[in-house]
């Protein structure tokens, strides 16, 4: 049987960390396909500026400001977006990386890092999973790692960045057997790049010694959300547990 997007059209996926790179790519495009969205950033109003550039479209980028390493923020955007329909997608996209070390590195970097890119998942998730449940609706969950959540390299002061992707990449493997284990048919996904341009994070400005840069080939924001595309176009029996996407050429 061939799927399409089209059996999503019509229902709400909430995109985190929405705002600009890989959210704000996920979100445009998934709205461009007839799926309801809601986008939640720190800056809400970049969401909005957002949604002015969707043209042609019936389903609609709805924006919301969430700090998603608060539990109240996450609570209370989970409200409003109850109020809009159920969830049937979550994106959990929010992530940040602080460059700094663990030998002489601050606290403050460390947990910001791990509050949004582990905590940052979780409180989403658990939002998500009530109303879906709540609502009977098979979902799907996508978590965009890292393929250094599976992997640990030798990149400058990027240690606790490393450790809270294989953090996630854990989680999402324990979350699927959770589900599993209360007989949920929720899908979760651990959706795992290689290098990516054109993003806020620190990847691409890693340098070594001599000031030449440790990476060489980058993927775009669009070439993940034709991963998403992929996972989202799958069977109800078929679940993509993990999915890692590579630059032809990046050994990394």
């Amino acid at each position: 049987m061939d799927l399409s997007i089209d059996q999503w059209v019509g229902k709400l996926a909430v995109v985190t960390g929405a705002s600009a790179g890989i959210g704000a790519a996920i979100a445009k495009k998934l709205v461009e396909c007839g799926i309801d969205v809601v986008g939640l950033a720190r800056r809400e109003e970049k969401v909005q500026e957002l949604s002015k550039d969707i043209k042609n479209t019936k389903a609609k980028l709805y924006a919301i400001r969430c700090d998603v390493t608060n539990e109240e923020d996450v609570k209370r955007a989970f409200a409003t977006i109850n109020t809009i329909a159920p969830v049937h997608i979550l994106i959990n996209n929010a992530g940040v990386a602080a460059k700094t070390y663990l030998h002489n590195g601050e606290v403050s970097d460390w947990k910001n890092v791990l509050d949004t890119n582990v905590i940052g998942a979780c409180l989403p998730s658990k939002e998500a999973i009530k109303s879906m449940s709540d609502n009977k609706v098979d979902g799907q969950i996508i978590n965009i790692n890292s393929i250094l959540g599976h992997e640990v390299y030798n990149i400058p002061k990027a240690s606790v960045y490393i450790a809270s992707k294989h953090a996630l990449t854990a989680l999402t493997e324990s979350l699927r057997l959770e589900l599993i284990g209360i007989g949920s048919r929720i899908k979760i996904t651990s959706l795992s790049p290689g290098p990516v341009d054109d993003t806020e994070l620190f990847v691409k400005k890693n340098v070594n010694s001599k000031g030449n840069n440790l990476l060489k080939y980058f993927l775009k924001p669009e070439d993940v959300v034709q991963g998403v595309l992929y996972v989202l176009t799958t069977a109800p029996h078929f679940h993509v547990a993990e999915l890692m996407l590579r630059p032809v050429g990046e050994p990394l």
